[in-house]
């Protein structure tokens, strides 16, 4: 007996949901026409360049250029300002610093003089006597007298007299003219006689005394 079997056709699958290509999910595809058509994107997914901003740019660049080449003229021309001003400023005081100097020195020169008008008077008086009806004695007197107010006017404006008699020597305010030997060991190196008296002024050593000086020979 012969076995006949039915012949089974295979039972078709659901239809499956097919995956886009690559192109559907490209930016101008995948937005629409709208998106496809925007400026701002080129082919090759890269932002176009937007000539406002370039322009915006560029003139940045030229204003901060402009600005970097005025600015040292600039720092250059306050800088002389600056000199010039400084420069007048230290003349003037140097100026008036020589002005102030001479006038103090002036002024202490008046003031000598100053002291020294009373002594003058006096020497006129005994400049024009009569020697006919004048001693001597009146006349020694008189210069004398003329002496020490001088000598007073200008130790009161800082004179001191050097005359050492008796005084070891000082070679700092002294000048030894000459020389006399003394027995005495104590008197070695002091002053005996002055020639000419030392003036000092105001710490000042104007001239030394001109002076002998004992040396023991032993």
């Amino acid at each position: 007996m012969r076995n006949s079997k039915k012949k089974t056709e295979p039972t078709p699958l659901p239809e499956q949901e097919t995956m886009g290509s690559a192109d559907d999910y490209a930016p101008g595809a995948s937005q629409g026409d709208g998106a496809a058509g925007d400026p701002t994107f080129s082919n090759s997914g890269e932002a176009a360049a937007d000539p406002l901003a370039t322009s915006g740019a560029d003139t940045g660049a030229a204003n901060l250029t402009t600005s970097d080449e005025t600015r040292p003229e600039s720092d250059l021309a306050s800088e002389r300002d600056k000199y010039l001003r400084l420069a007048a400023e230290y003349d003037n005081f140097r100026k008036r610093s020589a002005k102030e100097r001479q006038d103090a020195g002036s002024r202490a020169q008046a003031e000598l003089v100053r002291h020294l008008i009373e002594a003058i008077d006096d020497v006129a008086r005994f400049a024009h006597v009569d020697p006919a009806t004048t001693d001597s004695t009146t006349i020694v007197q008189g210069v004398d007298m003329v002496e020490k107010k001088l000598l007073k006017a200008l130790g009161n404006a800082g004179l001191e007299v050097i005359n050492p008699v008796g005084e070891t020597f000082d070679p700092a305010l002294h000048e030894a003219v000459a020389t006399e030997p003394t027995t005495a060991k104590e008197d070695d190196h002091v002053v005996s006689r002055v020639y000419q008296p030392g003036y000092v002024f105001k710490s000042q050593l104007l001239r030394p005394a001109r002076v002998v000086v004992k040396q023991y020979n032993g």
